[in-house]
């Protein structure tokens, strides 16, 4: 398997992967989506975006999104979301979503950002995933686009060090 950056002609490919995973898991919650899938995979806040390949062929996603500031929240441009991770189901449990998530976090320390997530409840394998990497859980939200059956986004965090936080301040 190789994790690589994501190009253009990769989103074809992506679209047929997340319609596949989609028959297994709730992810996303609309099926099928109100506008082109190709817009869900590609993201206007996105900052960098990897897939895996296995043998040749595109069997995963995932990107890291900048995080909107609505209310002027000092921290927000410190944080990086990781977003629009799925895998092919053929290869769920085969560690692929772990080294796209590795990636994307990789990327974030590196540029001094603090990894953040949602997640909905009822995704409880993504969830236990998540925390037992060591995700906690600083938040929930309500977003206009949950349906109202569904409990409330939970947000996590992965905490640890960023750049900015290694660097030493002369004395």
């Amino acid at each position: 398997m190789i994790v690589r950056p994501r190009r253009p002609e990769d989103v074809p490919a992506l679209v047929e992967v997340l319609a596949a995973q989609r028959a297994g898991s709730p992810y996303p919650m609309r099926w099928p989506l109100p506008f082109p899938v190709e817009q869900f995979i590609v993201r206007s806040s996105e900052e960098a975006s990897w897939v895996a390949e296995v043998g040749g062929r595109v069997v995963g996603h995932v990107a890291a999104c900048s995080v909107p500031d609505p209310h002027d929240f000092p921290v927000a441009g410190h944080l990086a979301s990781v977003s629009v991770l799925f895998v092919d189901p053929a290869l769920r449990g085969a560690g692929v979503g772990g080294r796209l998530l590795d990636t994307a976090v990789a990327w974030m320390r590196e540029h001094g950002r603090v990894p953040v997530l949602d997640v909905v409840p009822r995704h409880s394998t993504a969830v236990e995933v998540y925390r037992h990497r060591g995700w906690v859980e600083v938040g929930r939200l309500r977003p206009d686009w949950l349906p109202a059956d569904e409990a409330d986004l939970l947000l996590m965090t992965l905490p640890g060090p960023v750049e900015s936080e290694r660097r030493t301040v002369p004395t």
